[in-house]
């Protein structure tokens, strides 16, 4: 939020950057919807534009839980729920269409006459390009609000999953599913930012696994409603089924996501000529904003984290058809499509136990300190990315490797990875609300175009890298990876509230010595 300038009479004008947290929440929470005194705030507040925007700066109400905020209170549980529900079956669609293709890979590489490697190359630059468009939609969902951006991206959606059901050659089959990629990851940035906006920040845990849940099952079930499809219909269905539920989703946000955001920014653009409003919207707008936030090194460590989990993710499920197949002599896309069932039921039982678990650590520790710090949740997260995970990841590797334990121990060790990544991913996707309550959007948006260059270039190096050295030592990598983002998750929860206060008193310095100059 901009600074605040107030009337004549109400004396001099405070600056966001001179309250303390409690004050800065309680200002924040004054022009935030349900309040009944909006339209006289307004009157008496005036918004004013400066060159250095106070959002910048590390905003986390830690001297209190921030539970007693009225923001919170505007919608009902019911409606909260409600809301959740829509996110989260958005929130399905794009991770589901970048595993959908995998049963039917052979089928749509032999339509295009080429290698299967080159398919699992346009669902590496599909997760590419959910890794690019974050930085565009997390500024643009903090300016103009939430609502209106979901539905714009749901509407694209929709129009590229026809594109991509009708691509009459490989390049048109590249280009719109490309192009659906870079609409997808709003649902995902978009959704996250109105779980923090209408959740207290000791419930957020629970809702988020609720939201996450869609993120993690579309990837899971996708190849498994790909196998059923492709064995009977052909794999242009697949997408036409992806266009229906775009097409839902966006009756969805149109008509049950109401706009959430506590602020629009976009309303100091009011009345501004029209080369400083251009100036100001590059500002803000500008993706290098997003870039700019892993000065924090706080942030840079919980990106590898959940980057981490993603890349194991991806790089077990995409693989699958050409390495449990011929080791289960398996012959038909609708079995392994089986496989992924697996994981999938993980991510659906983590859904009830790993939100709770991480609101649970959270209260824990506000009650060991008498305050809230954003890195006491992922505590949380430590146990299980650091060790069930890799334990997991390593079984499953070397048992497919060397013949044993059947079907059922790679089929346990799926299922138990998708329960821990359920204990992991709201830990971290809240820790990023929390943290710069007031960027959140931007945060977040950070976090998933990290997390998905790292998914894209798992699709791009697995099946090529197991052919290489082998399912047993690629699983290695990926579980030594997962140890290494502990040990930095570790050391943020540590030592993360420092990092903080030490990059921003280096940024109080720098504006200090401008000023004087």
């Amino acid at each position: 939020m901009a600074p605040v300038t107030t009337s004549p009479q109400d004396g001099p004008s405070p600056d966001r950057s001179t309250l303390s947290p409690i004050q800065d929440e309680k200002q924040y929470a004054s022009i935030a919807p349900g309040n009944t005194n909006q339209d006289t705030n307004r009157l008496r507040l005036e918004h004013t534009i400066s060159t250095i925007s106070n959002h910048d700066m590390a905003n986390v109400a830690y001297v209190a839980t921030g539970d007693n905020d009225e923001v919170y209170n505007y919608f009902t549980e019911r409606r909260k729920m409600v809301i959740t529900a829509v996110l989260s079956f958005c929130s399905f669609l794009a991770p589901m269409s970048s595993t959908t293709v995998l049963s039917a890979v052979p089928e749509v590489a032999e339509t295009y006459e080429c290698d299967g490697s080159i398919i699992n190359l346009s669902n590496a630059l599909y997760m590419l390009f959910m890794g690019v468009s974050p930085i565009f939609y997390g500024p643009f969902g903090n300016t103009y609000g939430r609502k209106w951006v979901s539905v714009a991206s749901a509407a694209l959606f929709f129009a590229f999953s026809i594109g991509t059901a009708l691509a009459p050659n490989l390049a048109a089959f590249f280009i719109f599913r490309i192009f659906t990629a870079f609409q997808g990851t709003a649902f995902l940035v978009i959704g996250s930012s109105v779980i923090g906006d209408i959740y207290k920040p000791t419930e957020r845990g629970t809702a988020l696994g609720w939201f996450m849940s869609g993120t993690l099952i579309g990837p899971a079930l996708g190849p498994f409603i790909g196998g059923i499809i492709v064995t009977f219909r052909s794999w242009r269905d697949i997408f036409w089924l992806q266009t229906a539920l775009a097409g839902a989703a966006t009756l969805f946000v149109l008509f049950f996501q109401p706009e959430t955001i506590h602020y629009k920014r976009s309303e100091e653009l009011e009345g501004l000529p029209g080369l400083k409003k251009a100036r100001t919207m590059w500002q803000w707008l500008n993706p290098g904003r997003i870039v700019r936030l892993y000065r924090y090194p706080n942030l840079l460590t919980v990106a590898l984290a959940s980057s981490s989990l993603v890349w194991n993710m991806y790089s077990l499920l995409t693989p699958i058809r050409y390495i449990l197949n011929p080791r289960f002599n398996l012959t038909s896309p609708l079995q392994s499509g089986l496989f992924y069932i697996a994981p999938g039921c993980g991510y659906l039982l983590g859904t009830f136990l790993g939100g709770r678990w991480a609101d649970h650590i959270v209260k824990k520790y506000i009650k060991i300190r008498g305050k809230r710090l954003a890195e006491d949740r992922l505590q949380s997260c430590l146990p299980f990315i650091g060790v069930v995970i890799p334990a997991c990841m390593l079984v499953y590797g070397w048992s497919v490797e060397k013949r044993v334990g059947g079907v059922a121990l790679p089929v346990l060790m799926m299922f138990l990875q998708g329960i821990a990544q359920l204990f992991c991913f709201p830990s971290l996707n809240t820790y990023c609300l929390d943290v710069m309550q007031s960027r959140s959007s931007e945060v977040v948006a950070g976090n998933y175009m990290v997390r998905y260059l790292f998914a894209a270039l798992g699709s791009a190096v697995c099946l090529p890298a197991v052919r290489k050295i082998g399912v047993g030592w690629f699983s290695t990598i990926s579980a030594l990876f997962l140890v290494v983002a502990a040990a930095a998750t570790y050391a943020t929860a540590m030592k993360g509230t420092e990092w903080r206060e030490a990059v921003d008193a280096k940024k109080a310095a720098r504006k200090e010595g401008e000023t004087q100059v």
